[in-house]
């Protein structure tokens, strides 16, 4: 992408090869004309879903989150359902899939949010955000790696966990926040 007085990538060599990312070593032109060294994390993207198991413009509606082991937090942490673009997927058919195999559900209908950078300082990842309504239950399919459990819960204990910190996960307290702010109660 090129910004301004033509900053951008100059040259970039790939570094390590992975399932999940790539590292790459760009050599860049800053704004100010200046040239330098960046590590950068390539992924693939993702899509996150914030699924209402009641209308979201109903009163206090309720939303499916998941309560699941990440290694790099030490620990378990509340999200909303989320995964990787497969190559080729549409961020779309990415958040039914991924909330099929997390929660075991399928939705009626999805609402894309907001697509996010999530640390653009050293990664190019983006994270699609959808809303999901219309909730059927069926069984869940996790990978191999995948910890988690479901815990059904009102919007406003939801909101209530991220204004204290119970909610650490950024793209979990984003998608609340604005399926909060902007879709439900509208």
């Amino acid at each position: 992408m090129e910004g301004e007085k033509g900053a951008g990538r100059i040259e970039s060599r790939r570094v390590y090869t992975g399932k999940v990312i790539s590292l790459d070593t760009d050599t860049v032109r800053f704004p100010d004309g200046s040239i330098g060294e960046l590590e950068m994390i390539r992924h693939s993207g993702a899509s996150a879903i914030v699924p209402f198991l009641s209308d979201p413009r109903g009163e206090d509606p309720q939303v499916l989150m998941i309560r699941q082991y990440r290694y790099a937090a030490e620990g378990y942490l509340y999200e909303i359902p989320a995964g990787r673009l497969n190559q080729g997927e549409s961020p779309r058919d990415c958040a039914a899939r991924e909330l099929k195999e997390e929660t075991g559900c399928t939705a009626e209908q999805f609402d894309h949010l907001l697509t996010m950078y999530t640390t653009p300082g050293f990664t190019d990842e983006k994270i699609h955000l959808f809303m999901a309504t219309g909730l059927v239950a069926g069984e869940t399919k996790h990978e191999a790696d995948e910890f988690l459990d479901l815990h059904p819960m009102r919007l406003s204990r939801a909101l209530e966990m991220v204004e204290a910190g119970g909610i650490q996960d950024a793209k979990t307290a984003l998608g609340l926040l604005f399926a909060a702010g902007f879709r439900a109660g509208r």
